[in-house]
């Protein structure tokens, strides 16, 4: 795994918590995030956290990995959620009404937990 992405679980493997770091321009690194939420996936998660705060700069590409993470989630009955995005990606989000799809956290812990609501 390139150091684009680091993968962590929790709660016993039932979430899994993915950090992200760098720009995703749909490269290698937005093809390596594709690959690791559709393992993820296939082998029956349904809480994905994503960590967004070390990330400068995503572009459609990578919008749509995560757009796409989100249906595959939501149709399984489970639930992406995103955390620390920086201004920049915030205004992505409200620019392009992502923000009213993906619930979002200032931190990884407060994304952690609203999964025990």
């Amino acid at each position: 795994m390139s150091s684009h992405i680091k993968e962590s679980s929790l709660q016993d493997g039932k979430l899994q918590v993915l950090k992200l770091k760098g720009n995703f321009v749909g490269g290698d690194e937005t093809d390596e995030l594709q690959n690791t939420i559709k393992k993820l996936s296939e082998a029956g998660n349904l809480k994905l956290v994503i960590d967004l705060g070390e990330v400068s700069y995503l572009n459609s590409s990578a919008l749509g990995v995560l757009i796409s993470a989100h249906a595959n989630y939501t149709k399984r009955e489970g639930k992406v959620k995103l955390c620390q995005l920086n201004k920049n990606l915030e205004n992505l989000f409200v620019i392009t009404k992502l923000s009213l799809i993906f619930d979002t956290y200032p931190s990884e812990m407060e994304a952690v937990a609203s999964f025990s609501d």
